[in-house]
């Protein structure tokens, strides 16, 4: 996700860096929960194989997601009524029981009203209270099954656990003029679907969308066309939900291509985000720069769609992008490009390879900001020294203030100590280690990772392995110290 951008004052080069629930009430469906195991020998679910996760537990947000439940894909079939506001939705998920279960519980809000529940082709109980779903059923450990969820209602977001000045409320937004964007981090895909809305439960999606005429839905994953009025995208790559997206809206289309012929599609609302129009395209130029640093583009498509946000969010091959508030031309000229660059290095860094729980957000967020900082530093002609003399100087604020990295607090999300301080360390690291070996491991730990989840213990080994020096003692160091490490 995008940070608000960041004051440097190094010289004139050097850039800036960088809820309420409401609605239709719940009701409980009918018919009686299945009282038997769902059989491994049922249907073939090994077409979702690749959506199989290994799911813990949260330990910053532990009230969003279930470890006991690892769903592997997301057939989501929505239309949007502008005029009612009215988002209905059939949400057809392959599970995996993870642990014996007693129901199947997963984050949902309560502004929408259940219209029917099945689990492997029979009525089942449903209830909707607070921010979770619960259908009754009893499920053995490592059984599939099959939920379905049809439902109706308007979308109410949910409160962003954070002081960041760009702080919005998260999940599915509803427009003054009836159009729809979102941005979920960490939680808010549960205000459009119901999802296991933790980071470690990566799952497959296909995403249609049905909308009047006239309007366009964007989501994230591939293209797979359009039908009619119904907007169709696919995710072959496993996806963690909150870098899922949706937007409607009267959207202008363009399409060009990236290296290696990578399809791109940008999505803009003709007017009012023509100033971000030279910066989409710019595009292939952005990804080129990054695979040269960090490899192969990780996904079949990317693209950018514009939403009335000021921040942005690395969405999965669909970046979701805001236009920021800026002092001047030239400030917006330098600050949205990096954060065009921000999100799109997030692709390698957060997407493919995506940080297990909340604790470890500095792995997302430190990749993807040294990554911004080292194209800006080369457009601006900044040195490394300069940079890292600004950086230890802001570290040392971002520690007193917010606290170390590696120690995120649940009410200061993504604030920018856990931006920073970790690409401070990848800096260290990048030193000592030089340009080729820096660069290597980088490349390694995103396409050797790719579709995974890691953490902090991981990262560690893998870095020890790869350079064949012990760098445990400065990364954990960089990550827990209340003050900037000599």
């Amino acid at each position: 996700m995008r940070r608000s951008w960041l004051p440097v004052v190094l010289s004139a080069a050097l850039l800036t860096a960088a809820c309420t629930d409401s609605g239709p009430k719940p009701r409980a469906t009918d018919s009686a929960a299945p009282s038997a195991s769902p059989s491994p020998a049922g249907p073939d679910y090994s077409a979702w194989a690749a959506g199989r996760s290994t799911p813990v537990a949260d330990p910053v947000y532990p009230n969003y997601g279930n470890p006991g439940i690892d769903v592997l894909h997301y057939g989501l079939d929505l239309a949007w009524q502008p005029e009612t506001k009215t988002l209905t939705g059939t949400a057809t998920l392959q599970l995996r029981a993870a642990a014996d279960l007693t129901e199947v519980k997963l984050d949902f809000s309560k502004a929408y009203a259940l219209d029917k529940v099945t689990l492997n082709g029979v009525a089942a109980g449903g209830t909707v209270a607070d921010t979770k779903l619960t259908v009754p059923a009893a499920v053995a450990k490592d059984a599939f099954a099959t939920l379905v969820v049809k439902y109706h209602g308007t979308p109410t977001t949910v409160p962003m656990p954070s002081h960041r000045g760009d702080a919005e409320p998260l999940g599915l937004t509803v427009t003054e003029d009836g159009g729809l964007w979102t941005m979920q981090e960490p939680y808010g895909a549960g205000t459009w679907y119901p999802v296991n809305d933790q980071p470690s439960d990566k799952a497959l999606y296909d995403i249609s969308v049905t909308v009047p005429d006239g309007w366009s839905a964007i989501a994230n994953g591939t293209p797979k066309g359009q039908d009619g009025n119904t907007f169709k995208y696919a995710s072959t790559e496993p996806v963690a939900s909150y870098l899922t997206t949706l937007a409607v809206g009267k959207y202008k289309k363009e399409t060009a291509t990236g290296p290696h012929g990578i399809p791109l599609t940008y999505w803009y609302r003709q007017g009012t985000d023509d100033k971000a129009l030279p910066y989409l395209r710019k595009s292939p130029q952005y990804l080129e720069w990054l695979e040269k640093h960090f490899g192969p583009y990780p996904f079949d498509s990317a693209g950018i769609v514009m939403v009335p946000s000021t921040s942005g969010m690395e969405t999965q091959q669909m970046i979701t992008m805001g236009l920021p508030e800026a002092d001047s031309d030239a400030d917006f000229k330098r600050g949205f490009e990096a954060d065009v660059v921000h999100e799109y290095a997030h692709q390698w860094f957060g997407d493919t390879v995506t940080t297990t729980n909340w604790n470890d957000l500095w792995l997302n967020e430190g990749w993807a900001f040294y990554a911004q900082h080292l194209y800006t530093n080369e457009r601006d002609k900044v040195t490394a020294k300069q940079w890292e003399d600004w950086a230890r100087g802001r570290d040392a604020r971002l520690r007193e203030k917010i606290g170390p990295p590696g120690k995120p607090k649940a009410d200061s999300f993504a604030e920018s100590n856990v931006y920073l301080c970790p690409a401070l360390m990848l800096h260290q690291i990048h030193k000592q280690i030089g340009d080729a070996a820096f660069f290597a491991m980088a490349t390694d730990w995103a396409q050797k990772n790719r579709g995974t989840n890691q953490d902090r213990a991981s990262f560690i080994a893998f870095v020890n392995q790869h350079t064949g020096k012990d760098f445990t003692s400065l990364i954990n160091t960089w990550l827990d110290s209340p003050t900037t490490p000599k």
